[in-house]
């Protein structure tokens, strides 16, 4: 079960559990701005065979872009990252990069199409984050999604850990 799954349990929970009179419920007063509150986009996060990861965010359509912990631990001790440009326009499966382990080379590809917003330009001092937060503090770029489409033809989470499974 998902951690998703598991929150939206509890909540359910505690949504038909009695609740004491001892304790109330914070009080609202509707204020002249109290109906403008704004919604949130949904964060979808989307993994490709070959083992990179996008975490696509719909308010600002911007995917960040990385490899997968299993990708990781496959290279081992990451000593080299090579990132793409800022401004560059890509492709889905164009390759955008490559990161150098004390095992092997691997070219990184672009899960989706877009522009390269930004990269995270800490791997140049510290291509070790890599191997220490693949799918956190080492992002590798952060892509201004063209075709946010694409992410419907990438893997689930699901998906992801069937296909390492049975590779």
């Amino acid at each position: 079960m998902s951690a998703f799954s598991r929150v939206l349990r509890a909540s359910s929970q505690l949504a038909r559990s009695p609740r004491s009179s001892a304790v109330s419920a914070p009080r609202f007063r509707a204020g002249p701005s109290a109906f403008a509150l704004s919604t949130r986009g949904v964060v979808t996060k989307r993994y490709t065979s070959d083992h990179e990861w996008v975490s696509y965010d719909s308010d600002t359509s911007i995917g960040t872009v990385s490899i997968t912990n299993y990708a990781q631990g496959a290279l081992g001790d990451v000593v080299f990252v090579e990132l793409p440009e800022v401004g560059s326009e890509i492709t889905q499966g164009d390759q955008i990069g490559a990161v150098e382990s004390v095992k092997a080379a691997s070219d990184i590809y672009a899960p989706v199409s877009g522009i390269v917003e930004e990269v995270n330009t800490a791997l140049g001092d510290k291509p070790g984050l890599l191997n220490k937060s693949p799918e956190g503090d080492g992002w590798l770029c952060k892509i201004k999604l063209t075709k946010p489409t694409e992410l419907e033809n990438l893997l689930t989470d699901e998906a992801y850990k069937k296909h390492c499974e049975s590779g």
